[in-house]
């Protein structure tokens, strides 16, 4: 008989206790099992009960890479009705205090790996735990046989208590930190094991970030809520790749950003198919590189959108078109408006080749206009009040909508380009040039144009051996039948790998600042009128900068 919906995470993490098959395996000597999972959760409960201090906010920074330590917390804060704050280990100085201190952390766990990234941080008031220090068993030692129910029993967590406190991954500004609470988190676990029929026999390897809400939500709770185990690697790494699913039974992963991209790169190998593998899940993918991973590996990548906020979720259906991500969630009421008036954009229209004939008036931003599940920021009102203005949740993702109501991702709301008077979507144009074979990775932004709007912008990584040949790359583009007249790049930079954030998400704002002039790398270009690529010279920087300056765009480029 089914299991009914849970109440909580701790409902979830309970019903692990007296389940001795493996539950979590980490390297190639840690195997445990759900029962010792559940006891090490508790026994890290009953510690965090006594050291909080009382009246203290309970949030726990865990600044980990994907250790057994990361769960072990996770399903403590779940037991003690606290709330685990992920702590990026990208970030540094200033900005680590700031998210350290911003969530109220009093305790930090972290490893010894990491501890040169707190040297000369002020942390004050916050006790920091070193999983793999001389300390911490000594520690957990009093509570050695603290049980789930032990715990709950001091204090029962509810649906509404606060579990996670998650830094959105934007580029630009401070993160802000999404709260998301027992009740929608052991929903959202529980829809998306029963969605991808997660059972007892599967094992979910988890090599995104913990400290990143995809890896928690998509991964480690479904995973909770259908009695799979979980397998961990402490970092991505695209070769070690097929060599931990072989090893642990991997059926299911996730992925976010890049890394199916990184994982299409390595070299090809005889065993690439043998695998359990069933299921990849994740978003950003794209549909040129979903279609060679099913290829190549004989995994179907099942693309998603829901932002860590929760604020709004788009499904995949039986029935869904080739490139797009679906329908709208249940209880979600989604429309695509145009974030200048507010009006609802008219349905998207395809010619040939599936080419957007009318990108310009169908592409505007999605917004829940229903019961969003977004549960707000921690102590940051104003990021509160611009996400749900005028009633709406606005998701600050550009998509576009189909007669039939189906939604396209188009990509961030500050992605958008506007070429010659035509608004254009970074996130087209690169599924575009992602069919280019000699390329590895593709980036599109805007670089100001000099004298209005903007210019479409490439960065390629290209495939080991390749080099970049412009008639090639120009040929190519004049038989894409999807590729608008303003969607080619003027400019196109070759990089030796694309900058990346610390969830493996390409680094756009870097590269959009840094243009055509601030970096080392081999740019070519398409003057106006020209018929073929060619090298970005210094004279022709020298003449584009002169350009800008008569224009008075110049401090465009500073951005």
């Amino acid at each position: 008989m089914a299991m009914s919906a849970p109440a909580t995470v701790a409902e979830l993490v309970t019903r692990q206790w007296g389940d001795h098959r493996p539950g979590l395996r980490h390297g190639d000597d840690v195997v445990l099992s759900h029962h010792q999972v559940a006891q090490e959760a508790a026994v890290r409960a009953a510690l965090l009960g006594d050291q909080l201090p009382r009246g203290a906010e309970p949030h726990v920074g865990v600044l980990l890479d994907n250790t057994p330590d990361f769960p072990f917390w996770l399903g403590a804060a779940a037991l003690s009705g606290a709330a685990v704050v992920g702590i990026n280990p990208t970030r540094r100085g200033a900005e680590l205090a700031r998210d350290i201190l911003h969530t109220d952390c009093r305790i930090l766990v972290t490893e010894r790996a990491h501890l040169p990234l707190l040297d000369d941080l002020d942390l004050p008031g916050v006790q920091v735990l070193v999983t793999d220090g001389a300390e911490y068993a000594g520690l957990l030692a009093p509570y050695a046989g603290a049980s789930p129910s032990d715990v709950i029993r001091r204090r029962r967590p509810g649906p509404g208590d606060r579990m996670l406190l998650y830094f959105t991954s934007g580029s630009t500004g401070a993160p802000k930190a999404a709260i998301r609470t027992q009740g929608r988190l052991a929903a959202a676990g529980d829809v998306l094991a029963r969605r991808f029929s997660v059972g007892p026999d599967d094992v979910h390897y988890i090599c995104m970030p913990l400290f990143h809400g995809n890896a928690v939500i998509a991964d480690w709770l479904p995973a909770l809520a259908g009695g799979a185990a979980v397998a961990l690697r402490r970092r991505f790494s695209a070769s070690a790749f097929l060599d931990d699913v072989r090893r642990h039974g991997a059926t299911y992963f996730t992925y976010v950003g890049r890394a199916v991209q990184y994982l299409l790169a390595t070299e090809p190998r005889p065993e690439d198919r043998d695998h359990r593998l069933r299921l990849g899940f994740g978003t950003e993918a794209g549909p040129v590189d979903a279609a060679r991973f099913a290829e190549r590996f004989g995994v179907p990548l099942v693309e998603g959108y829901g932002a860590t906020e929760g604020g709004a979720s788009v499904q995949l259906t039986p029935d869904t078109p080739p490139g797009a991500l679906g329908r709208p969630g249940p209880g979600d009421d989604l429309a695509v408006v145009d974030p200048g008036t507010g009006a609802e954009c008219p349905p998207a229209r395809f010619g040939a080749g599936g080419r957007l004939l009318n990108g310009d008036e169908a592409i505007g931003e999605l917004v829940n206009r229903g019961r969003s599940q977004f549960e707000g920021y921690w102590r940051n009102p104003e990021a509160e009040a611009a996400r749900t203005r005028d009633g709406l949740y606005w998701t600050g993702d550009l998509f576009f909508r189909d007669a039939d109501g189906f939604l396209y991702f188009a990509g961030r709301a500050d992605d958008r380009l506007r070429v010659d008077s035509e608004n254009l979507a970074a996130a087209m144009i690169e599924n575009i040039l992602a069919r280019w074979s000699r390329a590895s990775a593709v980036c599109v932004y805007a670089v100001p144009d000099e004298v209005a709007g903007d210019q479409v912008m490439a960065a390629l990584a290209l495939r080991d051996g390749a080099r970049f040949d412009p008639d090639a790359f120009a040929a190519f583009l004049a038989v894409q039948p999807d590729l608008g007249t303003k969607m080619a790049p003027r400019y196109v930079r070759v990089v030796p790998a694309m900058p990346v954030t610390g969830t493996n998400k390409i680094h756009r704002v870097a590269l959009r600042r840094a243009g055509f002039t601030g970096h080392p790398d081999p740019v070519w270009w398409r003057p106006p009128g020209a018929p073929a690529y060619r090298p970005l010279t210094g004279r022709d920087r020298a003449a584009l900068l002169a350009a800008y300056a008569a224009h008075g765009r110049a401090g465009l480029l500073e951005r």
